[in-house]
């Protein structure tokens, strides 16, 4: 490597490091938030859930109940394997 590549890359890393040393604290959460984040919050505080397709708003207590009550059924044995979902992009 001739010494304009060197230059270029140690330019390109210092501008690089400099942009992520001073544009960290826009892009970084909120200690506040952090806290919230990693506290346990009570079932009863959770908002409504949309489950769509004419099903409507569901309390999310009502819904961990039911899951609780109706786990899912391990797949039988020979059964052919769920499709796989993917969600389309532009």
């Amino acid at each position: 490597m001739d010494r304009s590549s060197l230059v270029f890359c140690a330019g390109s890393l210092v501008v690089c490091l400099g942009a992520a040393w001073l544009f960290f604290p826009l892009a970084a959460v909120e200690p506040e938030t952090v806290a919230m984040a990693q506290t346990p919050q009570p079932a009863e505080t959770l908002p409504m859930i949309d489950v769509g397709q004419g099903f409507g708003e569901l309390p999310a207590v009502e819904l961990i109940g039911y899951y609780v009550e109706n786990p899912p059924a391990p797949p039988a044995a020979g059964a052919a394997p769920e499709p796989v979902i993917r969600f389309g992009g532009c």
